[in-house]
């Protein structure tokens, strides 16, 4: 299972091999480290734990070095990941770098969207304005929430509040190149998040 945390940097465009300009969304990968290594038979799964970027040891509290000291790093950002069976030679230690995609590969991308705060009917489900003429007073209003039966709101009802900032995944996107000298993946079209938002890589299923 390839699978690699990374940083938005932001998008550009690139010029395919048709002449074409194609969208791309550019991701730092600076080198993940295996940080542990979860099995069936102790965890009752298969797992690798990620870690990405260092931390300063003097912001580390005793048990995060204890833990990550057969790693090498303290990192900032750890991240799990299920793999279907365990690899020889991925033991606890290793870097993991922008080779781990190559161009052409199908990626599943999740990262937490950008968050818009508190918004209306309109602009998080896509309602209908109310007519301005002919005596309509009602323009951004949300409309009837309920019949008289049941005499509660029904949960789950499309309503105002607040929109954005959750976890999304946008699946089986193209890597369109890998640059190893600057650790950057670009991956073709949009990716969740706002800049220097952490982005997951995954292989698609």
């Amino acid at each position: 299972m390839k699978a690699l945390i990374t940083r938005k940097v932001g998008m550009t465009s690139i010029i395919n091999e048709d002449g074409a300009a194609v969208p791309v969304t550019l991701l730092s990968a600076t080198p993940n480290t295996i940080t542990q290594i979860k099995s069936v038979d102790i965890d009752g799964y298969s797992a690798l734990a990620l870690g990405f970027e260092e931390k300063n040891d003097k912001k580390a509290g005793k048990s995060a070095k204890g833990h990550f000291k057969a790693a090498g790093i303290i990192p900032k950002i750890v991240r799990e990941v299920r793999v279907n069976e365990l690899d020889e030679n991925e033991i606890v230690g290793t870097k993991l770098s922008a080779d781990v995609f190559s161009v052409g590969d199908s990626v599943d991308v999740t990262g937490i969207s950008k968050g818009k705060g508190f918004a209306g009917t309109i602009k998080r489900h896509n309602f209908q304005r109310g007519r301005k003429t002919h005596g309509g007073r009602s323009y951004r209003r949300p409309g009837s929430i309920g019949s008289m039966y049941p005499q509660h709101i029904l949960k789950g009802k499309k309503m105002a509040g607040h929109m954005g900032h959750e976890k999304v995944t946008t699946k089986r996107l193209r890597v369109a190149l890998v640059d190893m000298e600057l650790n950057v993946i670009g991956v073709r079209g949009a990716v969740p998040g706002p800049r220097k938002g952490i982005v997951m890589l995954r292989e698609a299923k």
